[in-house]
């Protein structure tokens, strides 16, 4: 566990959307701990901190509840959809040496062969982790690789312990050359018409001084 992932956490006793709009305003996020079998917890966990935190995928939070550590997966955050301001979190418990399933960002590295490009068809792998060893994201390389080259989940290499959920024949990379669009003949077309606008457009300015 990373030592910057250690959170005091308050108990919280007021609720509703007034409670949590002041506690808020004390740079406080308000969030639910729950699972095991465990009540409910409501605590309340210092913004700053959990904003830098949540940078990464998959964050597990080694919760200080009344002087006792608790770890809790984050399962789900509430952003204010127009501030993007983080307004709420979901917080499942888990134990060390338990096995929990996540989504886990690929990771593209490495350039393909002259003149193709690697296509990420799938961003994230459904993986069976240790919930206190989650990988920040899967490493894919396509280094070198040529045109009609595919690579399916089934053949990325996972980190250690980890056991892949996504059906091994999905398609995650996929090299390709890029399709040449042919703007000659339109740019031709659009200036051609361009210009008879202009002389309508004259001709019709100069009809207007004869009337005149």
């Amino acid at each position: 566990m990373d030592e910057d992932n250690k959170v005091v956490a308050d108990i919280r006793e007021s609720f509703g959307k007034g409670a949590a709009r002041k506690l808020r305003a004390t740079g406080k996020i308000p969030a639910v701990v729950y699972g095991h079998g465990t009540d409910p917890q409501h605590v309340a966990l210092p913004a700053h901190q959990i904003g830098l935190i949540l940078r990464k995928a998959n964050a597990v939070l080694d919760l200080q509840i009344d002087g006792k550590s608790q770890l809790a997966l984050v399962k789900d955050v509430q952003k204010d959809p127009v501030h993007q301001v983080i307004e709420h979190l979901d917080l499942i418990v888990i134990k060390k040496g338990e096995k929990v399933q996540v989504e886990v960002p690929v990771h593209v590295e490495g350039e393909t062969a002259a003149g193709t490009i690697a296509d990420l068809d799938l961003h994230t792998l459904s993986l069976e982790v240790e919930a206190t060893h989650i990988p920040e994201n899967v490493v894919v390389s396509v280094d070198g690789l040529e045109e009609g080259t595919q690579i399916h989940a089934g053949a990325i290499v996972l980190p250690k312990g980890a056991t892949l959920l996504t059906d091994a024949e999905a398609l995650v990379i996929n090299v390709h050359t890029p399709q040449k669009v042919d703007l000659g003949e339109e740019a031709a077309e659009a200036a051609a018409e361009g210009e008879t606008t202009e002389e309508a457009a004259a001709e019709e300015a100069a009809a207007a001084e004869s009337a005149e």
